[in-house]
């Protein structure tokens, strides 16, 4: 079919799970989380919100930062494309769905690193944390 064709997608959004990081057989690093972005728009002059819940999916070393850095509620900005994929259950259900999958993301907020202090206790006993 000729013609020209665009899939691109840029969305921000909060994370609405943590990541869940896997390992395909082949040791390829895959992450996976829900991502919420809300439309703001006007109805009978009403100001009303709606919010469009997304699957997304990061290969690769960005899918392994991913799980180290993002929690869930972080506001991240994400460009991808759309990824149609279909399976069947073991109950041979048919089952699909579209997925957005990260090819470029950046943190829109600081993420929260859990930062373990180390106190060093001092000749005399006293406890120094200034490390």
């Amino acid at each position: 079919m000729p013609g020209p064709f665009l899939n691109k997608v840029f969305l921000i959004g909060r994370l609405t799970r943590d990541p869940e990081l896997r390992y395909t057989t082949a040791g390829k690093a895959v992450v996976t989380f829900g991502l919420a972005v809300n439309r703001e728009y006007i109805s009978k002059g009403e100001k009303k919100e709606d919010t469009c819940y997304l699957n997304l999916v990061v290969w690769g070393k960005q899918a392994e930062i991913c799980a180290e850095y993002l929690k869930k509620g972080n506001l991240i900005f994400v460009e991808g494309s759309l990824q149609y994929r279909s399976w069947e259950t073991e109950d041979s259900e048919k089952k699909s769905v579209i997925e957005v999958r990260v090819e470029r993301f950046q943190f829109l907020e600081k993420p929260q690193i859990e930062i373990i202090e180390e106190k060093e206790v001092l000749e005399n006993g006293e406890e120094n944390q200034d490390l």
